[in-house]
């Protein structure tokens, strides 16, 4: 007799077409699958997204819409469980309405008698003081949390939290592989190009652009020293396109004059494909988060401009520091680690390897504790 699949909400922030919470989302539907294969039982994800029909078709799940509550209440009622993440999903610093919007959504299911979990969130800034009592409040009562770096631990713990009953873990994207066909394609892409790849992935962050206009200047001073292929890639559409133009713009002539190019990718919508993407890359620059994730699990070395926390507490793990922050960047320095980058590629993967695949291993341990729970349950 085959087991009734448990139904598992997934809430976060899904269906916006931005191309590291969609790698989240297919790095814990993979996670998931891959320990509840193991411990041989049937679990049925359920997606809450803004386009549920965008979501079934691109990760072959039953999705639903989070705005809808309706639908949102029957999902969780039928459900054995609500997992939250994982992502910057309880800040205040792009809005207000983010946290009450997770939490409510964590409420609604423990009001049902649903466990619910925290799956390797990043959480804060939380600079709205009356929101940490409602945090506390709520994960008091969560069967499992985990968070994706200390810091995010610690402002728990100021909450009111017990640090034993929050686990560090890995963001869930260092998980995240290529399907095992798609490295060969890699393979011969990247052989086909003879100019170095630069991958960069920018977005709009200082009211007056001054970090894209430094890093368009630092671009034109390395490729001056070496020719490069300068390949754009958006990680968040719309918004990354233009800011990815807007840096174009800035280069028109300059990168050509010196024997070089200038690429953009604006069509990879799903994660893997911007997986494969990075990973053709020789160097890459990265202010997105994910963008980071993705070249240090594909070993490429990376150069990552901080505008936030995250992007610091990130490239502490990998033993990496930021090439400079949004406000603070400095064209020659920008060029100077390029070009050292190129140069040094080798010593750069060997001296991260250990880390870095240890960060992978561990980035499946929230999906081993949620299935083993529903293992244990029956």
């Amino acid at each position: 007799m085959v087991a009734t699949p448990k139904k598992i909400v997934i809430s976060g922030y899904y269906g916006f077409r931005n191309s590291g919470d969609e790698a989240v989302l297919q790095s814990i539907l993979i996670a998931l699958q891959k320990q509840s294969q193991a411990l041989g039982i049937s679990i049925e994800p359920i997606v809450l997204s803004i386009d549920p029909e965008w979501t079934s078709a691109t990760y072959g799940v039953k999705s639903v819409h989070r705005m809808k509550l309706g639908e949102v209440r029957q999902a969780i009622y039928e459900s054995s469980g609500l997992i939250s993440g994982g992502g910057s999903l309880l800040q205040d610093v792009t809005g207000s309405k983010s946290i009450p919007y997770y939490l409510g959504i964590i409420k609604l299911a423990q009001w049902m008698g649903r466990p619910t979990f925290i799956y390797a969130q990043g959480i804060g800034p939380v600079n709205r003081k009356l929101f940490h009592p409602l945090i506390k409040s709520v994960f008091r009562k969560c069967t499992y949390i985990s968070v994706r770096d200390e810091q995010s631990r610690e402002l728990l713990q100021s909450m009111g939290l017990e640090k034993k009953n929050v686990e560090v873990v890995p963001d869930p994207v260092m998980g995240l592989s290529l399907p095992e066909d798609a490295d060969d394609a890699a393979q011969s892409s990247e052989s086909a190009d003879s100019l170095p790849v630069i991958g960069i992935s920018v977005r709009y962050w200082e009211q007056d652009r001054k970090e894209l206009d430094v890093l368009a200047q630092g671009l034109i001073k390395a490729n001056r020293e070496v020719p490069l292929h300068l390949r754009f890639l958006p990680f968040h559409a719309p918004s990354d396109n233009e800011d990815s133009r807007y840096v174009m713009e800035k280069l028109k002539g300059s990168i050509t004059e010196y024997g070089g190019q200038v690429s953009i990718c604006e069509d990879a919508i799903h994660p893997q494909h911007m997986l494969r993407e990075v990973g053709q890359c020789d160097v890459l620059i990265g202010m997105r988060l994910h963008s980071l994730i993705y070249a240090a699990g594909r070993r490429v070395p990376l150069i990552g401009i901080s505008y936030d926390p995250k992007i610091d507490h990130f490239l502490d793990r990998i033993q990496c520091h930021p090439v400079g922050a949004t406000n603070t960047l400095d064209a020659e320095q920008v060029a100077a680690e390029i070009v050292h980058l190129l140069g040094t590629a080798e010593d750069w993967r060997t001296e991260r390897e250990i880390v870095i695949s240890t960060l992978i291993q561990e980035a499946g341990a929230p999906a081993r504790q949620i299935v083993e729970y529903f293992h244990h349950k029956g």
